[in-house]
């Protein structure tokens, strides 16, 4: 569930960045105002309230875990790309009368990949402690389904008698989400050396 909520969150967010940054103007002032709007909601108050109204299903929270991250992520991919479309080559794309959707893809998306991949590792972080944290609250997963974030919140009131059952899915959290933002680091670093020998 926390890569699906990541990789929607990047989806989206991606795709909103990379149209405020490329066609500017009124769009990227819309795009950004709906932006500044999500980011002064807070994201656990608007998921719990969007649990308590259509209940705690796996993918409506992968969708609430994804949207609330969306924002952060759009204005990141905004800010990178903004510098991209007004090189001469996306320049000479647009002369040429490439469709939009295609420079996008082909041209800019690939020259943001770095930054990208840095936010997938932050992201994954985010959803991870997100949905445990949800399940934590009663609000996430629910039983017999099996959630670290549950089994905390199921084992908390033994934690004096039996601390292992606390401890083991807070180790394995932790693992996790330390473990996915290195893998997710070392690919970022692996693709910056490799454009760095190709230039």
């Amino acid at each position: 569930m926390s890569l699906a909520a990541t990789a929607f969150g990047i989806t989206l967010g991606t795709f909103l960045g990379l149209l405020g940054a490329y066609f500017k103007g009124i769009v990227d002032e819309v795009i950004m105002r709906v932006v500044d709007i999500n980011m002064a909601f807070p994201s656990v108050v608007f998921a719990l309230l969007a649990v308590t109204m259509l209940g705690p299903g796996k993918l409506l929270l992968v969708l609430l875990v994804g949207f609330s991250q969306a924002p952060s992520i759009a204005r990141v991919v905004r800010g990178a790309a903004l510098s991209i479309v007004e090189r001469e080559y996306i320049q000479y794309a647009q002369a040429i009368g490439l469709p939009s959707h295609r420079i996008l893809l082909k041209e800019v998306l690939p020259n943001v990949t770095t930054p990208l991949l840095v936010e997938v590792g932050l992201r994954l972080m985010w959803s991870i402690s997100t949905l445990a944290g949800l399940s934590f609250l009663g609000y996430g997963i629910q039983p017999p389904a099996a959630d670290w974030g549950l089994m905390i919140n199921e084992n908390r009131n033994a934690l004096s008698i039996q601390p292992w059952a606390v401890i083991v899915p807070i180790v394995a959290i932790a693992m996790f989400t330390i473990g996915g933002n290195l893998f997710v680091e070392g690919i970022a670093r692996a693709m910056g050396r490799t454009d760095e020998v190709s230039s």
